[in-house]
């Protein structure tokens, strides 16, 4: 029976993890078992990251409708109620871009969301906000 050399198999394995690892500092880019922890951690880092990516990104919307409505004399908290009470659907990031590209837009929909809002220290009349959503 001949002999199995394995050489070409592990040298185009240890090439995977060198490729991956391409750009990383001192051994962690060329020394096959830290290249191959550091490519590990790199995956999970990466995994994390898109997680985070969608939080990030949410924070920055709301921070930009809280800055635009504030400088129309309105809080965030107080927007989204009266959007939902004018029954406007309009998901955060949209309304971010309408604050920041299409004030004009934002701010029609601002005064809609205003008018739905009850006078302030009144609570709402609940029955009518559930025949309101029922509708």
């Amino acid at each position: 029976m001949p002999r199995v050399k394995r050489g070409v198999t592990t040298r185009a394995r240890h090439k995977k993890f060198f490729k991956m690892t391409k750009g990383f500092r001192g051994r962690r880019r060329n020394t096959i078992k830290l290249a191959k922890a550091a490519s590990y951690k790199k995956g999970q880092n990466a995994y994390i990251g898109r997680k985070l990516k969608k939080r990030q990104f949410h924070s920055l919307w709301v921070t930009r409708i809280n800055a635009a409505c504030r400088a129309a004399g309105l809080n965030y908290s107080r927007l989204i109620y009266g959007m939902e009470l004018a029954n406007i659907r309009v998901n955060r990031k949209m309304l971010s871009d309408l604050a920041a590209q299409h004030p004009e837009t934002f701010a029609a929909i601002l005064e809609q969301a205003k008018a739905a809002l009850p006078p302030a220290g009144q609570a709402p009349d609940l029955e009518a906000l559930k025949q309101k959503m029922k509708a």
